[in-house]
């Protein structure tokens, strides 16, 4: 399995979880708020391999101000662990597109997180600024790309920002750690620019960046084997 695919798995898990948890976005519509994803950060044990029977785990993992928190967990049919997630997000007015407030009816289901013990660490730091791009390519935001919101699909995000990477690294190598941080939005028909810098340590920086007026959407660091 690609990273790109167990992104989408991931994001497939955390939709189920919303509806039956009434917090989807059919059920935020009349409050004119969605949800919008705003770090991830992903550890891989190892990759599931053709076949393989996995189980996706994914649950909200607390609040702070304005960002929420939910992990993600990916076992093998053993129980093993294969990879896990955390990420965080904020809630956006979609009149304004501006930030919004957590509402009361969501805060109060801080009963039904986990233990901070049973969550994994929430995202945090800065990312390396980027440099120079060594590899680049580009790409045009068609109708099958976007989300509820109307905006590219964060799972998008990532698959682009690796589609430039050197092929050898993508035969050959696993991706042990993938940290993105999400910028601004990116909607239809945006003709949008993928770069990576290949860094000393072996690592790697990405960006996406929209062509029209050279917005960042977004910047990751992504460490292989």
């Amino acid at each position: 399995m690609t990273v790109p695919a167990l992104a989408r798995l991931m994001q497939e898990a955390a939709m189920q979880n919303v509806i039956r948890l009434g917090l989807s976005v059919w059920d935020l519509e009349p409050q004119h708020i969605s949800w919008v994803l705003m770090r991830k950060q992903i550890s891989v044990v190892r990759m599931p391999v053709l076949g393989e029977r996995i189980l996706i785990a994914t649950y909200p993992s607390g609040f702070e101000r304005l960002f929420t928190y939910r992990d993600y967990k990916v076992f093998d049919d053993s129980g093993q662990l294969l990879a896990a997630s955390s990420s965080t997000w904020i809630l956006m007015d979609m009149h304004s597109r501006r930030l919004a407030p957590i509402p009361a009816f969501i805060l109060e289901y801080h009963n039904q997180i986990p233990l901070t013990e049973d969550c994994l660490p929430r995202p945090g730091g800065k990312l390396t600024p980027f440099g120079t791009a060594t590899f680049s390519k580009q790409f045009e935001v068609n109708w099958h790309d976007l989300d509820f919101n109307e905006h590219l699909n964060n799972t998008l995000y990532i698959k682009w920002m690796l589609e430039p990477m050197p092929i050898d690294v993508l035969n050959s190598c696993q991706l042990l750690q993938l940290d993105i941080s999400y910028r601004a939005e990116s909607q239809l028909q945006d003709i949008v620019l993928a770069q990576v810098q290949p860094l000393d340590d072996g690592a790697f920086l990405h960006r996406l960046l929209r062509q029209s007026d050279g917005k960042e959407l977004a910047v990751a660091k992504t460490a292989w084997e």
